[in-house]
């Protein structure tokens, strides 16, 4: 069983699930993590939170974060996130003819879907429930046989950490896998 990381402030941590205009495989792409790496740097920077656990899909991401005391302004660490992210990205990545009437009148992109789903973290046992579901999404979408096969996700650290052992999550045998060595 791993040695988990300890909840901090109950009511402060959240966990995050945000996606792609229709799942569009935007993080497929090296420019498009670079640049949400940097992006959410920038808004760490002048909006504050710790990223306890995070994986980036081609399509989505889940994270977990821990805001500052007292502050459980998530929203707009959101939505300056995907604001400057759409603004630089939209310079390759618009697709006009998925801009419907709504999404014009809205000056929207065609980059994230509108909302994101958050849940307030309760206590110790959903942390860690959302802290494994977190690492462990690679392999449920079928990504990945071995959750260290996936790179970007916070898994990596905490295997450095000694929170994962590395084989953590075991494997995916997929069909057609020759389950007995013949």
């Amino acid at each position: 069983m791993p040695k988990y990381l300890r909840l901090k402030n109950a009511g402060e941590v959240f966990f995050f699930t945000v996606v792609t205009f229709q799942r569009q495989k935007l993080f497929d792409d090296e420019p498009c993590r670079r640049l949400l790496a940097q992006t959410i740097k920038e808004v760490k920077n002048s909006h504050p939170f710790t990223i306890e656990a995070w994986v980036l899909l081609p399509d989505h991401l889940h994270c977990i974060w821990t805001l500052p005391p007292g502050d459980e302004d998530f929203s707009t660490r959101w939505r300056l996130i995907k604001g400057k992210f759409s603004r630089r990205a939209s310079l390759w990545r618009r697709q006009e003819h998925l801009l419907n009437p709504s999404r014009r009148r809205r000056r929207e992109t065609t980059i994230w879907q509108r909302r994101f789903w958050e849940h307030a973290i309760r206590d110790e046992k959903d942390f860690q429930n959302h802290f494994d579901y977190i690492h462990y999404n690679p392999m449920k979408h079928g990504l990945v046989r071995r959750v260290r096969a996936w790179p970007y996700s916070t898994f990596h650290r905490y295997v450095r950490q000694g929170i994962y052992p590395e084989d953590w999550g075991g494997e995916i045998l997929f069909a057609g896998d020759d389950l007995f060595g013949e």
